[in-house]
C-alpha cells in the first residue's frame, strides 16, 4: 500500500463517513413512523 498519500485516505474516510450518514439520514426520514410530530418536522 502507498504511505506516500494520507490526504486521499482521509478524503476518502470523509467521503464515506458523509455517505453513511446520508444513508442514515435517508432511512431515518423515510422508514420512520409518521406520527404527527410538529415538534420534529415544522
Amino acid at each position: 500500500m502507498p504511505q506516500m498519500a494520507p490526504l486521499s485516505w482521509l478524503g476518502l474516510f470523509i467521503i464515506f463517513s458523509l455517505t453513511l450518514i446520508l444513508f442514515n439520514a435517508m432511512n431515518y426520514f423515510l422508514f420512520s413512523p409518521q406520527v404527527p410530530s410538529s415538534s420534529i418536522a415544522g
